[in-house]
């Protein structure tokens, strides 16, 4: 068994305790993240980190710095020996955070300053997001901005007195006047002989929080105004040249495609429609997409979507998907199409598990760089591809010997390409992406993180029903079939399988992707596990004004308890929730659940109204409401197929619009397929908006002439 060592200034590890390090050490076959190693090759010292499953706290595990996972154990401890709590947040694919740990977090004489003057705790905020926007809000009061790796420091009882995020390691370094050695040794200064100073700040940045992260009283249900506002405010941001919004860096989540949209579906402005879809094109063509192996990139480092930060995220991937779905229902452009099942393809071929579930994120660095694993020479795709293809694919990716990059080049498309480019590119990408596997590649954070599978499975559902793509629907079940057999537990859904309880996103993410399954499959299994997490949320999360909150009524109490109102690169959970709880009510004829997402809505209505494109995503539930949902049953015969009536509707970018399949003579999922027959035998359709139904058809075309 491994030899286990606490870092310098850290107490012995009781002995029961080290041989269960001891034990989880000897149990992985990865080589310790550490440049402190004994002769034989193992790490020098070990933390409490190395008994999570966390992939993130797991490369912290091995740090002198004596880390303690998030808990009452570390809280208790700082309690008894009278010591503030330093807390670093962050997760397993953040460059900086990568940085600092190099820096501090494996600097022996800083370690030694943290484990003799605090009780350091590390937290992914990918596991707990809860923890992470509680203080990220303290930080951003504080800094007037926010960003990972978060370092803040606390009382015994969780209040913050001071934070930040990067720190380099000492005075003087990285062009910074005070460094984190500098911090480390003034704020335990102040804290000894100053303590009525950090706990009076500490308690009026605690009520700060409270009060920022409280709910705001319910006004009046959002209008056509809210629409409007944001459209105009999207107008006003918009870059006309490049896409998206005027700025560096850019995010893909900065502009909302697919409100733009509906925008357009609603009210005809055709430049709505321009603003999507060529921000969906200058994406797609730029170096924040691979275009070798598929997938976009977190975001780009300047304002041409050239050169991105290269770590891929789930959420990025599983958001983008529908934008270009539906591009392509508007416009039926080939490239729209074609670029949403490359990020499919993608996601199934490199961050699919065994088990069905999909995985969190890619690192941005290998050998040690950002960008190595997925950059080019000139000589390389001459080397790959031979003279002649390779000088050609230089020019349409835009390889030049100088490079864009650090002397190399992000690859990325100057337009569209056309029928012969993209035959080019067809046929040498597989060549590319072969010879690219040979390079060491960046990490892969295997999470599994129910919020986000849940994103990902509403992916590949809308994209395998609107695109006629069943192994992509199947690729969906799949996960979910996994989340519902994994992340249930005693009544609960499970975030992780560490067994974190789940959030509101959890729930709410999780419960769209089944309905999403629901709509693409017909299946009632879907449409029942999705009413049974809109009922957890109900349950347990719900505020009696309206809405939900983060966590749940008996989770762990936290400094506030976040009722969330901001689509930042992921939505919020209420967000979801509002769409859903909409779309349920159209499907199940159950007038609660619109009275629910009324209810949500009201509560952000002040917000909707006077900063809409804060809610970007809520945009999408109050064009819904204001909408006339249209109900769509298609009836087969026992036995049958509706695939003819159903490609009609595939084509249809129909937002107000939700499906329902249904086998004759079988159980019905809900009210819409009672008493609804294949008429004649053959696969039928109804059409209904809000209780006026038209008569039943049959016919392709009659179908197309009811979804105009």
């Amino acid at each position: 068994m491994s030899i286990i060592e606490p870092g310098p200034g850290a107490a012995e590890f009781p002995h029961e305790l080290s041989a269960r390090l001891g034990q989880a050490v000897a149990a992985r076959k990865d080589p310790p993240r550490t440049k402190h190693l004994r002769a034989d090759g193992s790490a020098l010292f070990t933390n409490r980190l190395a008994l999570q499953t966390s992939p993130y706290l797991l490369q912290h595990a091995h740090n002198p710095v004596a880390w303690y996972a998030w808990g009452e154990e570390a809280f208790a401890r700082a309690r008894v020996e009278d010591k503030p709590v330093f807390l670093s947040v962050g997760y397993s694919t953040c460059h900086w955070c990568h940085v600092m740990e190099e820096e501090s977090f494996e600097d022996l004489e800083i370690a030694q300053l943290i484990n003799q003057l605090y009780v350091p705790i590390k937290v992914d905020r990918e596991e707990r997001p809860d923890v992470d926007a509680v203080y990220m809000q303290a930080v951003q009061m504080l800094t007037q901005h926010g960003g990972w790796p978060m370092t803040v420091f606390l009382t015994p009882d969780k209040k913050p007195f001071f934070g930040g995020t990067y720190f380099p390691p000492r005075d003087g370094e990285r062009g910074a006047r005070v460094g984190f050695r500098t911090i480390l040794l003034e704020l335990d200064r102040v804290y000894r002989t100053e303590r009525e100073r950090a706990v009076q700040s500490a308690e009026q940045i605690a009520a700060a929080v409270r009060d920022s992260l409280a709910a705001e009283a319910p006004t009046g249900l959002p209008g056509t105004l809210s629409l409007d506002g944001a459209f105009a405010h999207a107008r006003e941001i918009y870059d006309a040249l490049e896409g998206g919004v005027r700025r560096a860096p850019k995010f893909p989540s900065s502009l909302n495609t697919r409100f733009l949209l509906r925008y357009f579906k609603r009210t005809g402005e055709p430049e709505a429609l321009q603003m999507a879809v060529h921000t969906l094109e200058k994406m797609a063509l730029g170096g924040i997409y691979d275009q070798v192996g598929g997938g976009f990139h977190r975001y780009s480092t300047d304002a041409r979507w050239l050169v991105p930060h290269f770590e891929k995220m789930l959420y990025d991937n599983a958001l983008l998907v529908p934008a270009y779905v539906e591009g392509y229902q508007v416009t039926g452009a080939p490239f729209l199409r074609h670029i949403a099942i490359e990020v499919l393809d993608y996601v199934a071929r490199e961050m699919t598990g065994p088990a069905g579930g999909f995985w969190s994120a890619t690192d941005a660095d290998s050998e040690g760089e950002e960008g190595t694993f997925f950059v080019w020479t000139p000589a390389q795709l001459v080397q790959v591809l031979g003279e002649a293809d390779g000088a050609q694919v230089a020019q349409l990716f835009g390889v030049t010997a100088g490079g864009n990059f650090e002397g190399n080049s992000v690859l990325s498309l100057a337009r569209v390409p056309t029928v012969d480019e993209r035959s080019l590119l067809d046929r040498v990408r597989p060549k590319l992406y072969a010879a690219r596997a040979g390079r060491p590649p960046p990490l892969t954070d295997h999470k599994i993180l129910t919020s986000w599978n849940g994103l990902m499975i509403s992916a590949f559902a809308r994209a395998g029903l609107a695109l006629d793509r069943p192994d992509f629907v199947q690729r969906g079940a799949a996960a979910a079939d996994y989340l519902l057999r994994e992340r249930v537990a005693g009544g609960k859904l499970l975030r992780t399988s560490a067994g974190h309880e789940g959030l509101l996103e959890d729930h709410s993410f999780f419960a769209a992707g089944l309905l999403d399954l629901f709509e693409a499959t017909g299946e009632k299994r879907w449409l029942s596990a999705a009413i049974e997490l809109h009922a957890q949320l109900s349950a347990r999360f719900a505020d009696p004004q309206g809405g939900f909150f983060r966590t749940a009524t008996d989770a762990e109490e936290l400094l506030a308890r976040e009722k969330p109102a901001y689509d930042g690169a992921e939505p919020t959970g209420n967000s979801v929730a509002a769409l859903t709880l909409l779309r349920l009510e159209a499907i199940t004829s159950d007038a609660a659940y619109r009275a629910q997402a009324e209810a949500l809505l009201k509560c952000f209505g002040a917000l909707l109204a006077g900063a809409p494109a804060a809610l970007g995503e809520m945009l999408l539930a109050v064009d819904f409401l204001l909408s006339e949902p249209r109900e769509v049953v298609l009836v087969r015969p026992r036995g049958g197929d509706d695939s003819a009536l159903l490609t009609t509707v595939r084509s249809q970018f129909s937002p107000s619009q939700v499906l329902v399949r249904h086998e004759d003579g079988a159980a019905p999922a809900t009210p819409l397929a009672r008493d609804r027959p294949a008429k004649d035998g053959v696969p039928t359709a109804y059409v209904c908006r809000r209780g006026a139904c038209q008569l039943p058809v049959t016919e392709p075309s009659q179908l197309a002439a009811l979804l105009r």
